[in-house]
């Protein structure tokens, strides 16, 4: 029965929450903490604490460690299921769309799309600097990082670059206090821990040696590494999965209208990568769509179990919180070199388009629009106007 608890609880919050990672989070609390009392106040903090400090979708990861801690394996794999499984349909099936529109795929409503993007991205870029580049130091690895991967494009170039970016960071900056963990008792022992930490860097290393077995393994490396590398917020999966999958897998156009999408559906941002499985063309729709969906979540999942009875004492390491901060300001480089190619490139063909951006991006700063609303207003504005 607690199984059936927890999945009809994240199915309803899987309808219901949108806004972005920050807003699930918010949402976690009110119900899970305020309401039902799942955990305490200080151990929902601990969880939130390590889905920063961790690559992931973080309020995916927070959500199966509730279910984890509420029932068992059984809970994590209900949580994940319910939160995810709206978002992941209605992705699918605007690709269903999609992959049938494709002849028309310069319709006004999809360009609208496309210029709901450019405003989502920079909104996304702009939140990410206030946060994590504080100092001049974080804003040259930001910068360094844009350029970079501006005039060196590729999966192989985003990894160097935040590689290079953490060193920096574990060199220079500072680490800052010590966090206390107030995890209740965790069901993972140390020893499974270290082996789900493992099996996760042994998919980021390995599969990529079997993508040349065919597409389904090829989709799978891309969209894991993407999951295993998104440092900073679910928007940062955008580049990576872009660097991973076109032109190989889909076009520019077809990538850049299904993150408009994403971006008006509720749940998890990470089930854009549902969208462009099952809108890709070398593997039927729904295998495309299932083998995206679970390897771009699997590297977070084993992350975040993996790594919740260590927290106390990876919390305590200055040198670890020194080289997040430091690969932190790298990954908002890696967005704002995303917010030119292709978001920008692709969105914005004209005055017409770069007028309504700017109009959506006030929208969602001044206006304080959620981006589910200036998605549907664009997707209407690009139809009556282009």
């Amino acid at each position: 029965m607690r199984t059936l608890e927890v999945f009809l609880v994240f199915l309803r919050l899987g309808l219901t929450s949108f806004g972005g990672p920050v807003a699930h989070l918010g949402y976690f609390r009110a119900e899970l903490v305020e309401r039902r009392r799942w955990i305490s106040e200080a151990g929902y903090a601990d969880l939130v604490a390590l889905a920063q400090f961790l690559p992931g979708p973080a309020s995916s990861q927070v959500g199966l460690s509730l279910g984890l801690l509420r029932g068992g394996w059984p809970g994590l794999l209900a949580a994940w299921t319910g939160f995810t499984l709206p978002s992941a349909l209605l992705m699918f099936a605007f690709a269903l769309g999609i992959t049938h529109l494709r002849p028309e795929m310069e319709a006004g409503w999809l360009a609208g799309l496309k210029v709901a993007a450019v405003a989502v991205v920079a909104q996304a870029v702009a939140g990410m600097w206030t946060t994590l580049v504080t100092d001049r130091l974080r804003a040259a690895l930001a910068l360094g990082t844009a350029a970079a991967l501006l005039l060196v494009p590729g999966a192989g170039a985003q990894v160097a670059a935040l590689l290079l970016c953490a060193f920096v960071g574990w060199r220079s900056v500072p680490g800052g206090a010590p966090n206390a963990a107030h995890l209740p008792g965790v069901p993972v022992s140390r020893r499974l821990g270290l082996a789900l930490l493992l099996a996760a860097g042994a998919g980021l290393l390995l599969l990529p040696l079997l993508a040349p077995l065919g597409p389904g393994w090829a989709l799978a490396a891309a969209t894991f590494r993407a999951g295993a590398l998104v440092f900073g917020g679910g928007h940062v999966v955008l580049p990576l999965l872009e660097a991973g999958l076109v032109p190989q897998f889909l076009s520019h156009q077809t990538f850049v209208a299904g993150y408009g999408a994403a971006n008006a559906v509720p749940g998890p941002l990470f089930t854009f990568a549902t969208y462009l499985g099952g809108a890709q063309t070398a593997l039927p729709a729904g295998q495309g769509a299932l083998v995206a969906t679970l390897a771009v979540f699997l590297p977070g999942a084993l992350l975040m179990v993996g790594a919740l009875p260590f927290w106390a004492r990876l919390a305590a390491q200055s040198s670890i919180r020194s080289a997040l901060a430091g690969l932190n300001a790298g990954v908002v480089g890696l967005l704002l070199a995303a917010l030119y190619t292709p978001v920008f490139t692709s969105g914005i063909q004209g005055p017409a388009q770069a007028a309504l951006a700017l109009l959506a991006y006030a929208a969602l700063t001044a206006g304080r629009v959620p981006a589910w609303g200036v998605v549907g207003g664009c997707a209407a504005a690009g139809e009556a106007l282009f």
